[in-house]
This record gives structure tokens, C-alpha cells and sequence, in this order.
């Protein structure tokens, strides 16, 4: 039966067959069928705005018809789909294209490594290499940080919850407050600087410190500039390796290709993957310094580490940075996004709302405990895809993709507010039934 002929509206098949595990399917009970751009259809002919973009896998939106053309002619060529690591035109192509249009115009160095075509992956290689290069087992990481769920990149995940579900210890990995995490007034750097080089604080010096330049699943935190460059200075002088982690917050999310341009930064490590294929196709690369690519051959791999229909979509994808055309659009967006947050939270201060984020990766937390959980409920409702985020769900998640237009943008707002009058109404309506 193909995919598209799929009729039944009831969500019975995956209660019964598909894992407990399933979160999303929970999320946004109903039977998608067709999606365009920022849209998405389910079976009922009903269309939702996409705030969600595939976790950030999506930035050029869904069913990209530029990056579609070329994936069906290379398929109709009998182009290779499977290939490990070997040589291929594709790869070729996207590596030649990857230099001359991101490295070289950004003066950056960086050795390019095909790890397993995940999130988690690239983290895995890049924690593996920097352990290698130093000779040091820890890695430091942040609270609130989000790196994936196989056990290495788990051991540098700050969430109680997903930790726990490794079932086993996970070691090596030590924890320092992110910029801010105790207010504005602690100096997380000057905290860090004393944990590392004391000579009794039971820390040894890291092998390297990995972090998100804005945290995604942690809550849309985000560090700033001064705080990354004083980041990268504790780690230049004590010879640990930086590594950050741009899965979510890379590819353009933040306005720039990099989270981390414009801070004055060169990480040792960079991990990408989700939009890097531009068309959610599985990919990942981790951009490594040259001086510190001294991997074995093969010390390092996986089945699926030359996903090829990945490179002929993410080729496509690196055109939209051949100009800062996505890039103006983002910052315009960004502005929009944020004015429309600070006006709600003016307008309903019984949130307690607090705007977060840089570029279209921005937040909204909320004070009030499970409020932010039943915005997204409703919003599902009045035809809203969104998420929620942070430590205890809290801060309502906008990641829109890259190439939305003005009116689905403010459509997508206007759903959200609305969602937001909503929950208001009902919380009124149970203090009044309360007293």
C-alpha cells in the first residue's frame, strides 16, 4: 500500500503496533499526508502552519521543489544511493561546493568528516577525537544542554529525564553552569576557570568542552558573545578542545550559516547535522582543524556515513548562502517574531513571559507550571504545529523553517495568540469556579 493511498483517520495502528516510545505521534494525533514549504495536510484535508520544521531539520522547508527536482533526476540517472565511504560523484560535489561556498568566504580550515548521518553521531565522533587528540577522558558540558541520545552524547546531556534513560552510568563528563544559569550577576567563566585549574575541586583538566551557542531542547538559551569568547580563551590557554555543537542552531537557523560567526571564535570541533541536507534526508559532517585530524583509517565509521541523495539536496541547499538573501530574510523575520513575543507578554502579564532566541530559534517561557504544554494542545487544534522546550516544558518553542513568507509567519502567530487567549480563559474560568 503506498504511503499516500493511506485513508484511516484513526490513530489505532500506531497505539497498537508502534513502540511506547513514540513522543511526536502523541504530540500531534493525526495522520499526515502532505506537506509544502511551512504547511502540513493530514488525512482530513485540515492544513497547520509548521512552527516546528522537523526539529530544525527542515530550515528550507518541506518538499523544497528546487532540491526535489534534483533528487528525482539523480535517482532516474541511477545515481548511487549507498556507498559507505567511497568515492562518489555526489560526495565530490557537495564537498567542492561546502569550501567554496562556506569555508573559503568565511576564511575557515576545517577537514570534513562523514560520521553516522545523525545528530548524535557527529557529537559521538567529535567527543571520541577530542578524547584522542589529548589524551583526557572528561568533557566538560553545560546545564541544560542537549547533545543526543546515544550514551556518549547522553553523558554530556544535562536533562534528568533523558539521562535516565541510558539505564546505565554514564561517566566522564562534568557540568558547569551555561551563561546566566544563576543570573546575570555570576560569573559562570570566572566559576569554570576556578573548577578547572583548583587544585581540590576533584576536576581534571577537560579533554574538551562542548556547547550549543543557543540551547534548543534546553529552553532557547542563549549565550552571549563576550561569554563564547571567554569560552574559547579558557580553552585555548589550557589546551582543551572546543567543540561546538551547531545540530539545531546551525544551518542558517540563527540567521547566520554558523551560530558562532560574528563572535570572533574558530572552534576546533564543529558538529552539524539536521538541515545540512536540506531536504530532511539523514546527514551529518563534524569540521575538524587539520592539525587534529589524526584519525586511522576506518577508526571511525558507519554503514550510512555517505548518504549521496543527502549530498545532491544539501548542494542545492548551499546555493541559498551563495548571497545573503535567506539571511536578510531571517534577520527581518527575527524582528518580527520578537516584536509580536514582547507584545504578548506586555498584553497578558498573567503568563509571566519571558522572549528568548536569535534568529527564527526563538522562545517564549512561561510561569505558569504545564501552561506552555497546553498552548501547544490548543494551538495543534486552531492548526499550529509547535513544540515545547526547556528543563520542565516550559518555554514555547518557534522554529519556524528558513523560507516562510510574511503572511505564514503572522498566520502562525496568530494562531499562537489565540491559543494563548485560550488557556487564559480557562485558567480565569477555574479561578472564578475556585471562589
Amino acid at each position: 500500500m503506498k504511503a499516500s493511498s493511506y485513508k484511516k483517520k484513526s490513530m489505532e495502528i500506531f497505539e497498537d503496533i508502534e513502540s511506547d516510545v513514540r513522543s511526536y505521534c502523541r504530540a500531534f494525533p493525526t495522520v499526515f499526508t502532505k506537506a509544502e514549504n511551512y504547511t502540513l495536510q493530514d488525512v482530513d484535508g485540515k492544513e497547520y502552519v509548521d512552527f516546528f520544521a522537523g526539529a530544525g531539520a527542515l530550515n528550507y522547508g518541506h518538499n523544497n521543489h528546487k532540491m526535489k527536482k534534483k533528487l528525482i533526476d539523480y535517482i532516474m540517472n541511477n545515481g548511487i544511493t549507498h556507498s559507505l565511504d567511497m568515492a562518489t560523484s555526489a560526495k565530490a560535489v557537495f564537498l567542492e561546493k561546502f569550501n567554496e561556498v562556506i569555508l573559503k568566504p568565511r576564511k575557515m580550515n576545517y577537514k570534513v568528516m562523514f560520521p553516522g548521518p545523525t545528530g548524535t553521531n557527529t557529537v559521538e565522533s567529535a567527543l571520541k577525537l577530542a578524547r584522542k587528540v589529548t589524551g583526557r577522558e572528561t568533557i566538560m558540558s553545560f546545564t541544560n544542554a542537549f547533545h543526543g541520545m546515544t550514551l556518549g552524547s547522553l553523558s554530556v546531556t544535562g536533562n534528568k529525564f533523558k539521562r535516565h534513560g541510558a539505564g546505565v552510568p554514564l561517566n566522564h563528563s562534568v557540568f558547569a553552569p551555561y551563561d546566566k544559569y544563576y543570573g546575570d550577576k555570576f560569573d559562570t567563566i570566572n566559576y569554570i576557570e576556578k573548577l578547572i585549574d583548583g587544585a581540590a575541586t576533584g576536576i581534571t583538566t577537560p579533554a574538551a568542552i562542548i556547547l550549543e551557542t543557543v540551547q534548543g531542547e534546553g529552553g532557547i538559551n542563549v549565550a552571549e558573545f563576550e561569554w563564547l569568547r571567554r569560552i574559547s580563551e579558557v580553552c585555548k590557554l589550557r589546551e582543551i578542545i572546543l567543540i561546538i555543537d551547531d545540530v539545531q542552531a546551525g544551518c542558517g537557523r540563527t540567521g547566520t550559516f554558523f551560530s558562532f560567526e560574528n563572535t570572533g571564535i574558530e572552534p576546533d570541533i564543529v558538529c552539524l547535522s539536521k538541515s545540512i541536507g536540506g531536504y530532511g534526508l539523514p546527514m551529518a559532517i563534524t569540521l575538524i582543524k587539520p592539525e587534529i585530524d589524526i584519525w586511522k583509517p576506518g577508526e571511525h565509521n558507519g554503514t550510512f556515513r555517505g548518504n549521496n541523495l543527502a549530498f545532491i539536496t544539501a548542494v542545492e541547499a548551499l546555493t541559498y548562502w551563495e548571497n545573503d538573501d535567506l539571511h536578510k530574510d531571517v534577520m527581518r523575520h527575527e524582528e518580527t517574531v520578537k516584536i509580536f513575543l514582547d507584545e504578548l507578554v506586555i498584553k497578558y502579564p498573567i503568563i509571566k513571559g519571558e522572549v528568548r532566541g536569535r534568529g527564527l530559534m526563538q522562545g517564549l517561557s512561561l510561569g505558569i507550571e504545564g501552561f506552555a504544554e497546553k498552548v501547544c494542545k490548543i494551538a495543534f487544534e486552531k492548526g499550529l504545529i509547535m513544540e515545547t522546550c526547556g528543563a520542565n516544558k516550559e518555554v514555547l518553542k518557534i522554529m519556524p523553517p528558513l523560507t516562510i513568507d510574511s503572511v505564514g509567519l503572522m498566520k502562525g502567530l496568530k494562531v499562537l495568540e489565540s491559543s494563548v487567549e485560550t488557556c487564559i480563559k480557562e485558567i480565569e474560568e477555574l479561578l472564578l469556579i475556585q471562589n
